[in-house]
């Protein structure tokens, strides 16, 4: 069994030091815990800031962010999926996730494949596109990775579980217009819960979001539910719309076995 802890919050605009520490005492407060993995949500240091995200992006390294967690993965002695941040190399900026060991130290990274260019979404303006998936060899097992829209591309995962991802994350930013009716908003969420689900069945894998919440700007808020989904589609665990963070432990030996007698990386 592996404990999977998904933190969701809603990030300050312009104030790393305190998401930072949010983040801390998250993690801090769960402890207690058999704490095998944490997830953080998508731009977790920033929130959504287009001004930092051209101005103000990473060094390649991740930086003073991924620095820090780098040391909490040490002194909680967890694996953690530092959510996202934008690092430039090159001349070019990337959002860029960071899967930190127990060590604490960075063993690799994924820049974020689809970008968000639709409805109303720029991101492709300030970040360049990834071109690589990514499944992690962990002390607990095979992790996949994705982030945010990565999630609305089904065969972005049919490759994770060819490479042999038994648990998959997606650190999140998943967000909707202020502007909606209550019943938009409310059908906006169901579609997001829905995807979770889905992506955690038709792979059969254990699913993992961590999410923003709470209101972005007068335009935008973040939908939240954060999930921990189970194979067959079960959820586990939903933050709903609250700074929360949500605790499961995971059986990957379930995982294992539907490998064994239900190849669904191999089916068409």
């Amino acid at each position: 069994m592996i404990g999977v802890l998904s933190v969701q919050f809603k990030p300050v605009i312009g104030n790393k030091e305190a998401n930072l520490q949010k983040v801390y005492e998250f993690i801090e407060e769960n402890s207690d815990k058999k704490l095998d993995l944490v997830v953080l949500p998508e731009f977790f240091s920033t929130g959504i800031d287009g001004k930092a995200f051209v101005e103000q992006p990473e060094d390649i390294d991740g930086g003073d962010v991924i620095e820090f967690m780098c040391k909490t993965a040490k002194r909680f002695n967890t694996n953690i999926v530092s959510g996202t941040v934008i690092v430039q190399d090159n001349g070019k900026r990337y959002n860029t996730c960071f899967v930190i060991n127990r060590e604490g130290k960075v063993v690799a990274t994924y820049r974020k494949i689809h970008l968000y260019n639709y409805f109303g979404g720029n991101e492709g303006s300030y970040t360049t596109a990834g071109n690589k998936t990514l499944v992690v060899d962990m002390d607990f097992g095979k992790l996949g990775i994705s982030v945010c829209f990565d999630i609305k591309f089904p065969m972005h995962y049919r490759k994770l579980i060819q490479q042999g991802a038994e648990i998959i994350v997606s650190p999140s930013a998943w967000i909707a217009l202020n502007s909606l009716s209550d019943k938009q908003k409310e059908d906006y969420i169901t579609t997001w819960c829905a995807m979770n689900i889905c992506r955690a069945t038709e792979n059969l894998v254990y699913f993992v979001t961590a999410n923003q919440s709470g209101v972005v700007n007068n335009a935008l808020f973040a939908v939240g539910n954060s999930m921990i989904c189970a194979p067959m589609g079960e959820v586990l665990e939903n933050a709903g719309n609250e700074d929360k963070a949500i605790y499961h432990e995971a059986d990957l030996e379930i995982v294992r076995n539907y490998k064994k007698t239900v190849p669904v990386a191999q089916m068409e």
